[in-house]
This record gives structure tokens, C-alpha cells and sequence, in this order.
């Protein structure tokens, strides 16, 4: 019958427009150049003059060819190679840490930072910042380098439990309820923080002002190796749970009737974007919008799938702020800004601008 054969073909066209791997695969492939770009622009790009060859020659050569001189080795090997990878890590971690959110709570505009997460790890780190000479020395002394990651984690993860508590009634979490505690905490865990802002000295309040901006200034190492691990690991389990979050677009009950353990799949998703934020917050300080802008831009482009857009929004948001700190540090030399007012400049439009395009959706 002519009427179902033009069902069918809108039906199938519909569905081809709907299939979005290719795209998506060549979107991938795409964002790991533009890593790769984006990791010589970043190391290349300052005072030293060495090239990106030169900058190959001697890692493969071990610093044996002597195409480097002593200073570039030190600024390309010391400074901006720790703070490019640190700042991948990162920005990967915020990321994909928003493209779950936003999958979880079935909202563009949900971040880490909504549920208190990213309050909660400021205020652990903020602690272990003041008090490290006082009451939580002996924790410094145990933990040594992994002190501040470790608080980090633990102020993100007790804000995650505490909205559990608030949020989760007869084993199911309400979302629109763990929004709206999770403020009320982000809220008083500023208080808590303003309050031991009060308490620091000179030298603490310094560190703590560039901190609280967002910096990669003090990328080292040392840094990469307490904090990396974190982030890593807690990326690991997510995507495994692509198809949980894909089925959770359908609702927490078609979830359910599908095979997902959707309790299970929040406790591990909260558990592990606790962990990367609490680490990211931990060595870089506020860095915003990153968790908003990157997911988003990319579900536009290469649709909701999160078998894709997980692994986009990692190479996507590291490589976002790889750039972003390039431009940091380059663009008012010799003085440095915070990455965290890039990233809020760029940001803040583009989340105004999502509010107003969601609007008629959130009855806004």
C-alpha cells in the first residue's frame, strides 16, 4: 500500500540519519590527531625555540643526540611535557565526569558540580591545604604526596554519601532530589571552605587565591604520579557502562525491564566520578564548564551514543585544555593566567546559551 511504503521509507530514512557510526568513528580518530596537534603546540609554544622534531629526536635518542640544549631540555622535559599530560589527564577526567552526569540525570545541563562533588573535593583539598601543619599533619606525614589527592577524593565521596542519604529511599535514588540536596551541600561546603580560607596565612592564601581560579602552574611529576593513577582508574569502569546510560535515556524503569541494575550502575558511576574530580580538583584547583561544554558539544555532533561519546569526551575535554592552558600562559607572557578564567569565559556564554535553548524544555 502506497501509505505504509511511505511509512516504511520515512522509517528508514530516519534511521539512517539516526546511525551516526561512521561519523562518530571518524570523530574519534579526528580528536586523536588534534591530541597529538594539540601536545606539540602546547610543548612547542613559549620561550624555549625547540621544534617538535627536535623535541622527538631527543626522547627517542634519550638526550644523547644533543639536539636540545640544556635549558630547552629542562623547560620541555620539566615544565611543559608534565603540565601538557596533567592537563590532558584532567581535562579528560572533568569531561567524560560530565558526559555521565549528564547521562545519569538525563540532562544536558547536569555537572559534577551540581550534586556538590566538585565542592565537596575543594573543601577536602582546601583542609589538607590549611591544616596539614596542624591537626592533619600526621595524615601528611602517612600519605606524603597522595595527601591531597586522598583529601580531595574523601570530601567528594562523603558529599556523595551524604546525598545517598538524602536522595535514596526503599533502595531507589531520586534524581531531582539529589539535585537539589546536592546544592544545599555544595552550598554549605563552601561555608566550611570560606571558613578555613579565614584561618590560612599569608603564604596558604596566596596558594589557595591561584589555586581556587584553576592553574597548571605547578604541573610536576610528582604531581602526575599522585594524581594520574586516580583519574585513570576511576575511568576505567565507565565505559562498561555505556549501555547502562544508553538504556537510561529510555528511563530508570525501561532500564530495568532491560537488564540493568540501575542502582548499581549510580553507585559505581557517583563512586568513580567522585574519584576523578577529587583528584583533577585536587592538583589543578576550579577549573568550570569543562564537564558541560565538552559532552555537549560532542552529543550534537556524534549523537547520545556514550559507546562513542565517552571515549570522544576524554580525548575531546583533554585536548580542550591542553589548548586552553597554552593559551594561559602565552597569551599575557611573561605573567601567567589562570586556566580557570578561560575556561570560565568560554563557558559561561555557552551555558547561557544552552539555558535559553533548553528553556522550553525545563520549563525555565
Amino acid at each position: 500500500m502506497p501509505g505504509l511504503k511511505r511509512m516504511s521509507h520515512h522509517t528508514d530514512r530516519r534511521h539512517r540519519e539516526g546511525d551516526r557510526t561512521t561519523l562518530a568513528l571518524f570523530v574519534l580518530a579526528g580528536l586523536v590527531v588534534a591530541a597529538l596537534l594539540a601536545f606539540a603546540f602546547s610543548i612547542t609554544t613559549g620561550a624555549s625555540n625547540a621544534s617538535i622534531v627536535d623535541v622527538i629526536g631527543s626522547m627517542i635518542s634519550g638526550g644523547a643526540d644533543n639536539a636540545l640544549s640544556s635549558r630547552d631540555r629542562i623547560i620541555i622535559f620539566d615544565i611543559r611535557l608534565p603540565r601538557a599530560i596533567l592537563g590532558f589527564l584532567i581535562g579528560g577526567g572533568l569531561a567524560v565526569s560530565g558526559a555521565v552526569m549528564q547521562g545519569l540525570f538525563r540532562n544536558p545541563l547536569a555537572d559534577p558540580g551540581l550534586i556538590g562533588v566538585s565542592a565537596g573535593s575543594s573543601l577536602g583539598a582546601v583542609a589538607m591545604i590549611v591544616l596539614s601543619g596542624g591537626i592533619l599533619t600526621p595524615v601528611a606525614h602517612v600519605f606524603g604526596i597522595f595527601s591531597l589527592p586522598i583529601a580531595a577524593f574523601i570530601g567528594g565521596l562523603v558529599t556523595t554519601i551524604l546525598l545517598y542519604r538524602v536522595a535514596t529511599r526503599h533502595g531507589q535514588t531520586s534524581i531531582a532530589t539529589m539535585l537539589l540536596a546536592g546544592i544545599a551541600l555544595g552550598s554549605l561546603a563552601l561555608a566550611a571552605t570560606g571558613v578555613l580560607i579565614y584561618m590560612a596565612d599569608d603564604r596558604q592564601l596566596r596558594d589557595l587565591t591561584f589555586w581556587s581560579m584553576g592553574s597548571l602552574a605547578g604541573a610536576t611529576w610528582t604531581k602526575i604520579a599522585a594524581a594520574g593513577p586516580i583519574i585513570v582508574f576511576s575511568m576505567l569502569p565507565l565505559p562498561f557502562m555505556a549501555r547502562g546510560l544508553n538504556a537510561l535515556t529510555l528511563g530508570e524503569a525501561a532500564a530495568f525491564h532491560m537488564g540493568i541494575t540501575v542502582q548499581r550502575l549510580k553507585n559505581v558511576a557517583i563512586v568513580s566520578v567522585a574519584a576523578a574530580i577529587g583528584a583533577s580538583v585536587a592538583v589543578s584547583g576550579g577549573i568550570g564548564f569543562v564537564g558541560i561544554i565538552v559532552p555537549h558539544i560532542l552529543r550534537m555532533a556524534i549523537g547520545p551514543d556514550h559507546r562513542f561519546l565517552l571515549p570522544a569526551s576524554a580525548l575531546f575535554g583533554g585536548t580542550l585544555l591542553i589548548i586552553a592552558d597554552a593559551v594561559a600562559r602565552t597569551v599575557v607572557s611573561p605573567a601567567e593566567l589562570p586556566i580557570g578564567i578561560i575556561t570560565a569565559g568560554v563557558g559561561g556564554p555557552f551555558f547561557l546559551w544552552m539555558l535559553l535553548r533548553q528553556r522550553s524544555h525545563l520549563s525555565l
